[in-house]
Formats: C-alpha cells, sequence, structure tokens
C-alpha cells in the first residue's frame, strides 16, 4: 500500500473537483428546496467517466476500483454535492453485478450504470431486522421457472429514481432447511412491488422509501450469482458500501471545516481574526487532523478491497466508516460553533450538515454494530448476543 497520491490519483482529484465547483452547495440546496434529484450532475459526471470509474472497462466502465470511485465521491462532499446514490448504484449494485452476474446481466446493467442513463437501488433494511442478514424476513421461492418474493423493506435510498432496485431476500437450503441470503433484480414496474416515502428530517434530493413486496414474480435470471453464495456475495456489495459512506462522510467534514476556517480567518470582533485565538484554532486543528486520519484507513480499506483481500476489506471498511462518521459529526459541529448564529443561518447552510452527518453514524450500520465487529472479529471477545 501507498500513502503517496499517485499522479494519476491527483489528475482525478483535481478534474472531479473542478466538476464538483460549478455545482457546489447551493446546487444541492435548490434541488432540496425544489424536492428535485441532482439529475445534471449526476448526468455530467456520468459523461465524465466518473460514475463507473470501479467498474469493468468492457463495460463502458473506467477498469479502475472503490479507490477512485472513493476519491469521487469524497470531492464532490467536499464541494458541497456528494451524490448519494454513487453509494449504492456504482458501488454496491454494479460491484455485485460486475462480480457476480451473468453476462447477460452484465451487458443489460453496466453500462447504463456507468454513463448514469441507468440507476439501482439497494434493499436489505427491514423494520424487525434492521441490516442484520440473518433475521431478515423478505423470502424467495422458486414456482416452476419462476422466483417468487414477498417482504418489506425501509429506508431504501433513491427508490423513486431507480430503474430497479437489487434486493436481499431470503432462499431455503434444500439440504438443511436454513434461510441464506440471495440477490434479486427486481424492476421498478414489477407487479406486487410498490413503494412509500418516508418522511425524514434529513435535507438531501434523495428520498426514503418503504417497500412492500407482494408476490413478485420475477423470472429465473432475475437471481444474480449463485444461490448456494450466501453471505459472500451480499459482503462484496456491503464493503463498498461502508468505504463510500466514509467517503460520504469525509466530504462533508472537509466541507465543513474548510467553511469554517474560511470564516475564522476574516471574521473579526476583536482586533485580530478569531482564528488568531486557540479557543477557535485549536478545535478546528483537531478536526482537521481527525479528518485526515478517517481517509487513512479509508484509503486502506479500498486498496485492500482492490487487491481482493476481502477479510483485510471488512475490517478496514467497518473501522473506517466508524473513524469518518465521527470525524464528519465534530468537524459540522465546531464549524457551527465557530461561526455562532451564522452557523445556523440558510446562507452558510451548514445546520442542515447537522442532521446528514449524523445519519453517518447509524448508517448502513450503526456505531455500536461496528465496535461488535471489532470486538468479535478482531479482538476475539466473546459475543453478547
Amino acid at each position: 500500500m501507498s500513502l503517496v497520491e499517485s499522479g494519476e490519483h491527483r489528475a482525478l482529484r483535481a478534474a472531479v473537483a473542478a466538476l464538483a465547483a460549478r455545482y457546489g452547495r447551493a446546487y444541492m440546496a435548490a434541488a432540496v428546496r425544489d424536492g428535485t434529484h441532482a439529475r445534471e450532475l449526476w448526468a455530467e459526471a456520468g459523461k465524465l467517466g466518473y460514475l463507473g470509474v470501479n467498474l469493468p472497462a468492457e463495460y463502458g466502465g473506467g477498469g479502475a476500483g472503490i479507490t477512485e470511485l472513493t476519491l469521487v465521491l469524497e470531492e464532490l462532499g467536499a464541494a458541497g454535492c456528494p451524490l448519494l446514490m454513487m453509494v449504492v448504484s456504482p458501488a454496491i449494485c454494479g460491484t455485485v453485478i460486475a462480480r457476480f452476474g451473468t453476462e447477460e446481466q452484465r451487458r443489460a446493467w453496466l453500462p447504463g450504470l456507468c454513463s448514469g442513463s441507468l440507476v439501482m437501488a439497494f434493499g436489505i433494511t427491514e423494520p424487525e431486522a434492521g441490516s442484520n442478514s440473518h433475521r431478515l424476513t423478505t423470502t424467495a421461492r422458486r414456482e416452476g421457472g419462476q422466483w417468487v418474493l414477498n417482504g418489506r423493506k425501509v429506508f431504501i435510498s433513491g427508490v423513486d429514481a431507480a430503474d430497479a432496485t437489487l434486493i436481499v431476500g431470503r432462499t431455503e437450503d434444500a439440504r438443511t432447511g436454513t434461510l441464506k441470503p440471495c440477490l434479486f433484480i427486481v424492476p421498478r414496474d414489477a407487479p406486487g412491488f410498490t413503494r412509500r416515502p418516508i418522511p425524514m428530517e434529513v435535507a438531501s434530493p434523495e428520498k426514503q422509501f418503504e417497500l412492500v413486496l407482494d408476490d413478485v414474480r420475477l423470472p429465473g435470471d432475475a437471481l444474480v450469482g449463485d444461490e448456494d453464495a450466501g453471505l459472500l456475495q451480499l459482503f462484496a456489495g456491503l464493503n463498498p458500501e461502508r468505504i463510500m459512506t466514509a467517503a460520504f462522510a469525509v466530504g462533508m467534514g472537509r466541507h465543513a471545516l474548510g467553511r469554517a476556517v474560511d470564516y475564522a480567518r476574516t471574521r473579526r470582533v476583536w482586533r485580530e481574526p478569531i482564528g488568531a485565538h486557540q479557543a477557535i484554532a485549536h478545535p478546528l486543528a483537531q478536526a482537521h487532523i481527525e479528518i485526515e486520519l478517517a481517509r487513512l484507513m479509508m484509503y486502506k480499506a479500498a486498496q485492500l478491497y482492490d487487491a481482493g483481500d476481502d477479510a483485510g476489506a471488512g475490517e478496514a471498511a467497518n473501522m473506517a466508516k466508524y473513524a469518518a462518521a465521527e470525524a464528519a459529526v465534530r468537524a459540522v459541529d465546531q464549524a457551527v460553533h465557530t461561526l455562532g448564529g451564522n452557523g445556523l443561518t440558510t446562507e452558510y447552510g451548514l445546520a442542515a450538515m447537522i442532521t446528514a452527518t449524523r445519519v453517518t453514524r447509524v448508517a448502513p450500520v450503526s456505531r455500536e454494530m461496528i465496535l461488535n465487529y471489532v470486538s468479535h472479529q478482531t479482538l476475539g471477545l466473546p459475543k453478547s448476543y
């Protein structure tokens, strides 16, 4: 692993930053206010090859990895215009289809996911199970050459803008009778597949939905990958999800910190700018250090994943998501505090980030479950559950 960014990565970072600067926080704020999606930014990012930078070149992608996709989302976030569906469509769904899908599925979906002309949502969380794949109640059974899905999902992002949703269901093992997770592509207009928006306090162009699958009938080729692969295929998508969530958080933290530093350099209450006072400067410096530490773990996780080390990437991805969420929450809080009353105004746009960064502590997996993972998997401590 290299801690020094390559020339290609620096060039990519600069190019994405230039794109993001033309949109920025004001663009996203307008999309939230108008109840629209960030379609223009999404389309331009796809046209420039940024959305599919991690996907195979033979299907229209950049042929790179999660490292590069992480870089793209981080820079968009640092400019104030992160695209949440990048976590879902190319990172989770694109990765799973590229690694485990049939050739027909790859040709049907990957070119569109790369260009941005197709969008895919991801459905795992359930009302009673959360993200515990061992307690999911959405089931899939065979009927002739078809699959029949029944169940509910909650807090599923961007379903209204998605052409299909990659649904995590459970099928019965014929040998043991136990249920195992499997992945299915469910088109948005499939009969029996309905959605209901969930009112949220989060200011985001991407909305959250509850999904109901009521005897949704799918062809046999709707199954992605091997029915017997179970958790292997699922975590091939969940590790990138955690890494990209870290990028989302790091980007927001950088954006908030940048606004606060600019303000502290110029705001004068006494003779010197307020940034000259250690009570202001030191907390901002601490926030910067914490963000940089989180970035290191984030790129370690991305490089491990791209190197094919799924076990190492799993540990690092969880740590990166934890560290980035904590750093982002503290950076935004300190930014608001630095601006005082201005930190709560619409003009500066920082107050809305309080809720947005707080989400990264909860989703896609809570900080407590990450601590459980590290306790059990890394430290070898016994489980309490």
